[in-house]
């Protein structure tokens, strides 16, 4: 017999779910069976418009969910931003909408779910930080701080809200993402700096928005119970290396 992993049953919400790494864990979360409540700042067909810097939209459209569906099973906080200032140039206004977006808009949309979860008695929280996390590069200052910080607030969410919610986090690395091509294109050769930079990783690509909705599906799932309070980094094996070689 295969193995199979069903979330059929199973409600979940998805922040930043219109592109990127969100649209990426929505799909494998549907294809798992799950029912997918989606929310974006761009509201799209089938995605709420939500700001997630917005408590109140966060906690309305939390609610309604679960009036919607009767229940909340499965919370992925994916909704975040690049925020690269480096530490000489970062303004307040920088630094507090960077902690605003990529540190607490996590936490106030944990806070927004935690009852619904409990509910249902084996709640999942998936908090997706970054492999900045891990290690970083000159000028990414201050998402690189936020992004550390995730891994504090998923050690104690898994601590304090446990049995009854385990809380994972996921750090990938360099995904192919529209955003990430509007990287590569402001270099005078794409195609270039694009094979520059899969020719870091030991896997000689680039991650894809559905491998990480893959490690969610697994992470959501019954055969991960026993994984609580733990980031995992998916970056393709770049942070193996010592130096660029």
């Amino acid at each position: 017999m295969s193995l199979e992993i069903n979330l059929d049953k199973k409600v979940v919400i998805v922040t930043g779910a219109a592109s990127g790494i969100g649209a990426g864990i929505a799909a494998m979360m549907a294809r798992a069976g799950a029912t997918v409540e989606g929310c974006d700042i761009n509201g799209s067909a089938g995605i709420t418009a939500v700001d997630v810097t917005d408590k109140s939209s966060v906690t309305g459209f939390v609610n309604a969910v679960a009036q919607r569906q009767g229940r909340i099973d499965i919370v992925i906080s994916c909704a975040g931003g690049n925020v690269f200032t480096g530490a000489a140039n970062c303004s307040e206004d920088d630094w507090n909408r960077n902690i605003q977006l990529n540190l607490a808009s996590h936490w106030e949309l944990a806070r927004a779910c935690k009852t619904h979860l409990e509910k249902t008695g084996n709640g999942v929280i998936i908090i997706i930080t970054s492999n900045h996390a891990f290690s970083t590069i000159p000028g990414c200052f201050p998402y690189n701080v936020a992004k550390t910080a995730l891994t504090g607030l998923v050690r104690s969410l898994a601590i304090e809200w446990g049995p009854l919610i385990r809380t994972v986090g996921v750090a990938p690395g360099f995904i192919d993402t529209p955003g990430n091509q509007t990287w590569f294109n402001s270099f005078p050769s794409p195609e270039e700096e694009r094979k520059r930079t899969e020719n870091l990783h030991p896997v000689k690509k680039l991650g894809t928005p559905e491998e990480i909705g893959g490690w969610c599906v697994f992470l959501a799932s019954s055969y991960a119970a026993f994984s609580s309070g733990t980031t995992y980094l998916v970056d393709g094996g770049r942070s193996a290396l010592m130096q660029d070689v």
